[in-house]
């Protein structure tokens, strides 16, 4: 199956038409949190801007022909120090669990609340030790790495001068790399830009059994594994070993999806990780790089929660339409203001009664032809915002806004009315409807305020067959 769906290519620096390996089994990897402290407002832009293509890869292909992997890093040295940190009694294990499970769970808390589709699996890294370890042996059997003694103790290290072709993703040449952000240039690497598959641990850190054989020599070397070589291994476990889509930052092109494409590649054998690389723009707060010590930073849920950005509570609904106005490769300075401008259009889109069956309603062609157009979100909330303003003129209308509104999960839901409630608002409109039709417009602008004043938002138009003067209601949100 071909599809007119068209996506940017950070590996080719180009946008062209999507053909997956395999349209029944569309697959796609994006790097996830480490769970060592809540998610902040940069870490929902990945989160909502691949919600939106997994949404639109199941428009395409179908719901149950893709398959979307988001992984949890719950093996990191800064998950380790935030648990001794806050755990200072406990054994580290346990303080590492008691860390990991709390932010894991606010995690997803967060991303329901952002109204993003569960992914389909959500591997956690503790789950594949042991792949982690056959992958760095099989590295090193293929002359792709090597064991060396560094000054925190022995490590295994992929050798990057080994791959003529590292630093294609990146766009940078092996003798201008410098290593990754967690890595330290030490005398024991043969390239400063070799990266850690595995390290040795101390007796204070987690750590795992494993054996590592180099020139018939086996060491055994009690540790943990590098960050890239997790991704490689659950992507693999669960997509293959060449699949359609990684996803991700773009602050993740180096060192993190470079590294992972090399070592995937080399333990493989094949000359791709993922068909097709996308990443997201970065994001500022109120103009500046987000920074704790700042204090400029905010986490989802205290926008949600707490009134530390803009003195209130924002609904997660506006927070991810104030991301979706602008498009996923370009930088978004978050601010006060763009959330305002945000929750200004979504309180003009009419709530819906999602019980309603929109399951033969399609989107308008306006809102594909925009998101096939890689991912244009700007101009899918335009062309949503237009059918919000055409909703009330007919059934057809609103089921059309419902179903574009849905596709980006931006769905206004209807508050539930009780049947006696709905009894009682059903004869208040009936009655109005009676005056305006009798002419007495005074009267049924009082019944019109009575009905505002309990949260009931009215929508007079006509019966498109015979044209007669109708009224519809909702409650407002």
């Amino acid at each position: 199956m071909s599809s007119s769906l068209r996506l940017y290519n950070t590996l080719t620096r180009s946008k062209s038409e999507f053909v997956p390996i395999d349209a029944n089994n569309v697959r796609m990897y994006v790097c996830g949190p480490t769970v060592y402290d809540f998610a902040h407002i940069g870490n929902a832009r990945p989160v909502i801007v691949f919600d939106v293509l997994n949404r639109v890869l199941r428009t395409v292909f179908g719901a149950n022909h893709v398959t979307y992997v988001r992984n949890i890093t719950d093996v990191d040295d800064k998950i380790n120090a935030r648990a001794l940190r806050d755990f200072p009694d406990l054994p580290l294990n346990e303080a590492i669990a008691k860390v990991t499970e709390k932010t894991a769970q606010q995690y997803q808390l967060d991303t329901e609340a952002l109204g993003c589709l569960a992914p389909d699996k959500q591997p956690r890294a503790t789950e594949y030790i042991d792949g982690m370890a056959l992958m760095a042996q099989d590295l090193i059997n293929k002359g792709f790495a090597y064991v060396a003694k560094g000054g925190q103790g022995r490590e295994v290290l992929f050798n990057v001068a080994a791959m003529p072709e590292y630093g294609t993703l990146s766009n940078r040449k092996i003798e201008d790399q410098k290593a990754g952000a967690r890595i330290a240039v030490e005398n024991h690497k043969r390239s400063p830009g070799d990266f850690v598959l595995w390290k040795e641990s101390s007796d204070t850190e987690p750590g795992w059994d494993a054996d590592f054989t180099q020139d018939g020599q086996t060491q055994k070397i009690k540790g943990r594994p590098g960050w890239h070589i997790e991704c490689s291994v659950m992507a693999c476990e669960h997509l293959g070993e060449v699949f359609d889509i990684h996803g991700g930052g773009l602050d993740l092109i180096f060192p993190h999806h470079e590294n992972e494409m090399a070592q995937s590649c080399c333990a493989h054998g094949t000359d791709q990780m993922a068909r097709v690389w996308m990443h997201n723009g970065f994001l500022q707060l109120e103009g500046k790089k987000m920074s704790k010590s700042d204090g400029n930073f905010v986490t989802i849920s205290e926008l949600m929660h707490s009134d530390k950005f803009g003195g209130r509570q924002w609904s997660g609904q506006v927070l991810k339409l104030a991301m979706l106005m602008t498009h996923y490769r370009e930088p978004i300075d978050f601010s006060v203001k763009r959330l305002e401008e945000a929750e200004a259009i979504w309180k003009k889109w009419p709530s819906v009664d999602v019980a309603g069956d929109l399951t033969n309603a399609e989107p308008h062609q306006s809102v594909l032809d925009a998101l096939y157009n890689d991912l244009n979100t700007v101009a899918a909330v335009h062309a949503i915002h237009v059918l919000a303003g055409k909703a009330h003129e007919s059934e057809a209308a609103g089921l059309e806004f419902a179903a574009s509104a849905n596709l980006l999960g931006l769905l206004p839901e209807a508050e539930d009315v009780s049947d006696d409630d709905a009894g009682a608002i059903d004869a208040l409109v009936a009655k109005r409807l009676a005056c305006l039709n009798d002419k007495d417009f005074a009267q049924a602008d009082l019944l019109r305020d009575e009905l505002k004043s309990q949260g009931v938002v009215l929508k007079d138009g006509k019966d498109p067959e015979t044209g007669e003067r109708v009224t519809n209601w909702e409650m407002a949100r």
